[in-house]
């Protein structure tokens, strides 16, 4: 893939994100970039690594390399201060408070109606979301964090056909519309076709380009 330069922040503030000789549990000699609004589908067989690249990529688990957005270089800030700015999405979501609104601390997002829930749902127990609930409820959540790039891994997984409509609409139009560079875990061929721009797949110890449809 052809790589956008590392130490580029766009007039609007856009930024494209670089990974270069990253190297992480079994994968080795890492390389690749993502434009600002462009979507990047990962793919690969159960255990092979997913996860863990973007866990390494939002500077939660060690691994070697360099990672920027733009001009912020992931070595020369805090981890929290990257972590703000390169936002990841886990597959489980983590809940600490008993309430939905307790996540929330600027209050009810504006979108909350695009993902299918009334104002109420501020005041839902956790205890009784459904996975499909916690899945939508915590990109919301990531998204009133303001990030400039996105880590998603699998955001739809738990949604039914409908709920993943939505998903998508959504999640395309603010990644257009903030022009952010996104790293997106799927396994769905029909969703990468629709979704992604380019297509990475793991391989062994290293990433191959893989056709969009």
């Amino acid at each position: 893939m052809k790589p956008v330069p590392a130490s580029t922040t766009e007039p609007d503030g856009a930024a494209g994100l670089l990974v270069q000789a990253l190297r992480v549990g079994e994968l080795s000699a890492v390389d690749f970039s993502v434009a600002p609004g462009h979507i990047l589908a990962l793919s690969g067989p159960s255990g092979s690594g997913k996860s863990r690249l973007l866990r390494a990529l939002a500077d939660l688990d060690p691994h070697e390399g360099s990672v920027c957005l733009g001009d912020l270089r992931q070595d020369g800030v805090p981890g929290h201060r990257w972590r703000q700015a390169v936002m990841m999405v886990p597959a489980d979501s983590q809940w600490w408070g008993d309430t939905v609104g307790e996540h929330f601390p600027d209050g009810a997002p504006e979108d909350l109606d695009a993902l299918g829930f009334e104002q109420d749902a501020m005041d839902w127990q956790v205890s009784r979301l459904s996975s499909g609930e916690k899945q939508r409820l915590a990109l919301l959540r990531s998204v009133a964090h303001r990030p400039r790039a996105l880590l998603l891994d699998e955001p739809t997984a738990n949604l039914d056909p409908v709920a993943t409509a939505r998903v998508e609409a959504w999640l395309g139009d603010l990644i257009k519309r903030h022009r952010w560079p996104v790293l997106w875990v799927a396994h769905d061929p029909a969703q990468i076709s629709r979704m992604a721009d380019a297509h990475l797949r793991i391989a062994g110890q290293r990433l191959e380009e893989a056709p969009c449809s």
